[in-house]
């Protein structure tokens, strides 16, 4: 292919940066990870900037025209503006122009998104939503991202909110565990990465992070089996309220603690099933994403391709 049709993405989490370059075929020509450190306390904007510039930059000397950037970010975007108005895990971007002040680094046009609705966007053109008109995205990880197609367009909601699938309420007992966003029984605080790992402390006094808890699941340990099931069963039912709302049949999951969905998936369709209406029962399909941990680093290319259309 000509290298006019290569863009630059960036996949952008708490602690690594994925940055890659990606053909307008969806093809990732090198890819490359980066230590970014983003979640510390009294991180700034251009801290932010600084970290993807780095990331990035490491990446132009291997083609001879890069077209454009996409980023793929945790946070509040105002509908395609590329601004932030604000990251949960980053406190002090508030309207933060993103976009634009990494297109005066880069000197490159450069289009940013919430990283969730990255996410659906590449499991809408190149995975397992591909054809589907509607979909809804989930990406599990250290919290719980969620985006949402409609119509084969990315929904972002009125204030770039939409979706925010880890913080429905799936627990109102009294003891319903606390969020990171303030509020409490949001199904994050149950089926994230970050959950299992605490729930596993909980039960067995044993600081675990989530892979681990899962490798000892698989070994048969009743307690990270627990939890898992826990997991998914929270998931599940966060998951049919979602559809009761929206009415979509088609929803997919990506991230890191997808890994684990031979241990989720008996559970979560248990939970989903359960919840749902009954004229949704048995019309509704979670799969797992076809494209690995891919669906946000390519989502994030296409809101480069886009830019040159």
């Amino acid at each position: 292919m000509n290298n006019q049709g290569y863009v630059l993405a960036a996949d952008v989490g708490g602690t690594n940066i994925r940055a890659a370059i990606i053909d307008s075929d969806g093809i990732i020509r090198k890819e490359q990870r980066f230590q970014a450190g983003l979640s510390h306390p009294g991180i700034s904007g251009q801290d932010v900037i600084d970290a993807l510039a780095g990331a990035l930059s490491g990446l132009t000397g291997d083609t001879g025209n890069i077209s454009a950037i996409g980023i793929g970010f945790p946070g509040f975007f105002r509908g395609n503006s590329g601004i932030v108005a604000a990251s949960p895990n980053i406190p002090a971007l508030r309207d933060f122009a993103l976009a634009k002040a990494l297109e005066r680094r880069m000197n490159l046009p450069v289009s940013a998104q919430n990283d969730g609705l990255c996410a659906a966007i590449g499991e809408h053109h190149f995975g397992t939503g591909k054809g589907k008109s509607n979909l809804l995205h989930i990406t599990l990880g250290t919290g719980i991202g969620a985006g949402l197609i409609l119509n084969n367009q990315p929904y972002t909601g009125e204030s770039g909110m939409a979706m925010e699938l880890g913080h429905l309420c799936v627990d109102t007992n009294s003891n319903a565990l606390l969020c990171g966003c303030g509020n409490t029984g949001c199904v994050e605080a149950y089926a994230s990465a970050t959950a299992i790992s605490s729930r596993y402390a909980e039960l067995s006094g044993q600081q675990r992070d989530a892979a681990s808890v899962y490798a000892l699941a698989r070994r048969a340990d009743k307690t990270a089996i627990i939890i898992f099931e826990e997991a998914g069963a929270y998931l599940g039912k966060a998951i049919a309220e979602a559809v009761k709302l929206l009415d979509i049949h088609t929803v997919t999951i990506s991230g890191g603690l997808s890994n684990a969905w031979p241990l989720l998936q008996p559970p979560l369709n248990l939970s989903l099933e359960s919840n749902l209406i009954t004229t949704q029962k048995g019309r509704i399909f979670v799969q797992r994403s076809s494209l690995n941990d891919n669906a946000g680093l390519l989502g994030a290319a296409m809101l480069a391709h886009d830019l040159l259309a």
